[in-house]
């Protein structure tokens, strides 16, 4: 199965599956990244491991529905059984979710349902939690409300700060997300209405 990985940033998180796909934890081919920001770092590390990518700068189309239009060509053409969302900062439209119903998959640095949003981290800590820590779930219309593949607990200390408790949320998301691609690819996952079955 080939897979893809979106993203729009430093691509820290496309680094862990990158390294685990070289040490063959994921039993599948990472076939393309697609990234919506040219200046992403993440650029350079899917070119440096040689990995093939396309970048759709968003000012380049005149709409989102050509835009995703292009990324769709770009995923046929490589024949993507699954997308897995890596810090990818633009909010997928309905028709493009449900021509890949229960074949996108996205990591989030809270325990979902709890902190939904791109402030999970500040929030969790605002809010007091003793324990937080990534989720993978599939991805559906609603935003981080998708059927849950994945989760890890990971402590609140009385003292973290933003950068220190992502810190260690993000090196559970490095374990635990080419964990859930590899279970995906292996035909493991059984989605049925909310839950899913790890066979």
């Amino acid at each position: 199965m080939n897979f893809a990985v979106f993203c729009s940033g430093h691509g820290t998180n496309l680094q862990a599956i990158i390294d685990a796909s070289r040490r063959g934890r994921i039993k599948a081919k990472l076939a393309l990244v697609v990234c919506d920001n040219p200046k992403a770092y993440a650029v350079e590390r899917a070119r440096r491991a040689g990995v093939p990518t396309a970048v759709f700068d968003p000012k380049a189309f005149p709409s989102k529905k050509e835009l995703e239009s292009a990324v769709v060509r770009e995923l046929g053409k490589r024949k993507i059984g699954l997308i897995a969302l890596a810090g990818y900062m633009r909010i997928l439209s309905g028709g493009f979710v449900g021509r890949y119903r229960n074949r996108i998959i996205n990591v989030h640095p809270a325990l979902l349902p709890a902190f939904k949003g791109g402030q999970a981290i500040k929030d969790a800590i605002q809010y007091g939690v003793k324990v937080t820590g990534p989720t993978v779930h599939f991805v559906t219309e609603e935003v981080d409300g998708g059927p849950i593949i994945l989760q890890e607990a990971c402590p609140v200390r009385h003292d973290d700060t933003e950068k220190t408790l992502l810190a260690r949320v993000h090196k559970l998301e490095h374990k635990l997300y080419p964990e859930a691609i590899d279970l995906f690819a292996r035909g493991k996952l059984t989605v049925r209405g909310r839950k899913v079955i790890i066979k």
